[in-house]
């Protein structure tokens, strides 16, 4: 960014709560993911979907100040007038700016939000060198694993942005490679029968993951890697677009109303795609992403197969090493399949968001938490489809078996891709 980068606070790490590195890390990974933006990039707003950078900087910072700080019946809010700009969706909290009107936001300035972030960095410094309660740790973790969330949205919300402006700007410059031969397409023969499913040790999860329940598995196998490029490409020059029997309904009407042809940020001609490092040939090799439930759908569909249940992922990855090409890796971008490739799967964690065929509803016997932070997952339990797996864009610390992302069915500019199931 244009505008220096704080000196964040370096509180005295306390034993009794081992928050206070983990706190610093990750706000600190925050600011290094916005280091080569101009002001100027942090302000816009290309759609209603995403949100400007400093929109998000100055949010992740409210939620610490508004949940965490705000814990204190005696605190007083640095700019009082902020909390509703920044609030996202929490009405038990109380109102906030419209979600469409955040690109009109020229003031606060970045230099007045990061010396906003700095200045909550330094009470929450104060607060992390003292001996806190249990609820105000977890309220920390929370706190920490949303920034995390807010991390992969600064990418793929910079992404979409630079995407719209003709001159295609770079965000980072990558040399993302692979093999030149793909991997033989397999499939791997999951688990049958009474399964367990959702979050089942003390460690972090959001309410969403739990509680951990039963779930009846039919006969079924999953794809040994993620569909690729190429095989994408083969669906529409197959007329993949232009066949309404492959689509829902809704799919279908997505299709025609947008003038959908191919994934978004392909070019026209199928043979190169604007990503994090500019326009960039198409590796025929590497997964297919920026593509909707609708278009995964459409394609499982045309291939004779269907996308997998988020409980046969779930079970397919529950013991697989949770590695990948996640955003510790920085290759920003999706890679090609490594690997043996033989009875076993491959890209479970990182490269793309994989659609499942489920519905984001609650798990039996699910309650939403007590008050505000109630909101954070529950209420969105209608109308979307569960994604598992995480992305290039993902921390590897933020991502497990259990974790359910969750979006509407024709959204696609998140880093979404395909993986093949079928019955068995």
């Amino acid at each position: 960014m244009s505008t220096a980068a704080p000196a964040l606070l370096q509180p005295r790490p306390n034993p009794a709560n081992g928050l206070a590195t983990s706190y610093l890390r990750i706000r600190a990974t925050t600011i290094a993911l916005c280091a080569g933006l101009a002001s100027e990039d942090t302000a816009v707003q290309s759609m209603q979907d995403t949100s400007p950078t400093k929109w998000h900087l100055a949010h992740m910072t409210w939620f610490f100040e508004q949940f965490v700080l705000g814990r204190d019946a005696c605190y007083v809010a640095l700019h009082p007038d902020w909390m509703v700009l920044f609030n996202s969706y929490y009405q038990s909290v109380g109102p906030m700016h419209a979600r469409s009107q955040r690109g009109h936001l020229s003031r606060p300035t970045l230099a007045e939000i990061i010396d906003y972030r700095q200045r909550i960095d330094e009470r929450m410094g104060t607060l992390l060198s003292r001996d806190i309660d249990i609820d105000l740790q977890k309220l920390i973790t929370l706190g920490l694993n949303h920034e995390q969330q807010h991390q992969e949205l600064i990418l793929t919300d910079i992404k979409h942005l630079f995407s719209q402006n003709p001159l295609e700007p770079v965000y980072r410059h990558a040399s993302p490679s692979g093999p030149a031969t793909a991997l033989p397409l397999s499939y791997v023969r999951g688990r049958e029968g009474i399964v367990e499913i959702g979050h089942k040790n003390a460690t972090f999860a959001f309410d969403n993951e739990m509680p951990r329940h039963r779930s009846l598995m039919h006969p079924h196998a999953l794809a040994n890697r993620l569909v690729t490029n190429s095989e994408f490409a083969e669906f529409i020059h197959a007329g993949g677009y232009r066949t309404p029997t492959l689509w829902m309904a809704d799919g279908w009407n997505v299709v025609c109303e947008r003038g959908w042809k191919h994934p978004l940020y392909w070019s026209d001609t199928l043979d190169s795609e604007f990503t994090l490092a500019g326009r960039e040939a198409l590796q025929p090799h590497a997964p297919v992403c920026h593509v909707s439930f609708f278009e995964a759908d459409a394609f499982a569909r045309w291939a004779g197969h269907r996308l997998p249940t988020e409980e046969e992922w779930e079970c397919a990855a529950a013991n697989a090493p949770l590695r990948g090409n996640l955003l510790d890796s920085s290759s920003l971008h999706p890679l090609p399949a490594v690997g043996a490739g033989r009875g076993g799967l491959l890209q479970l964690f990182g490269d793309v968001w994989e659609w499942t065929s489920s519905p984001y509803i609650n798990y039996p016997g699910y309650r939403p938490p007590v008050g505000a932070l109630g909101e954070y997952n529950g209420k969105f339990m209608c109308g979307q489809w569960v994604l598992r797996g995480g992305s290039c864009a993902t921390p590897a610390d933020h991502i497990r078996a259990s974790y359910r992302n969750f979006f509407y069915p024709a959204d696609r500019w998140q880093f979404m891709g395909i993986r093949l199931g079928r019955d068995a």
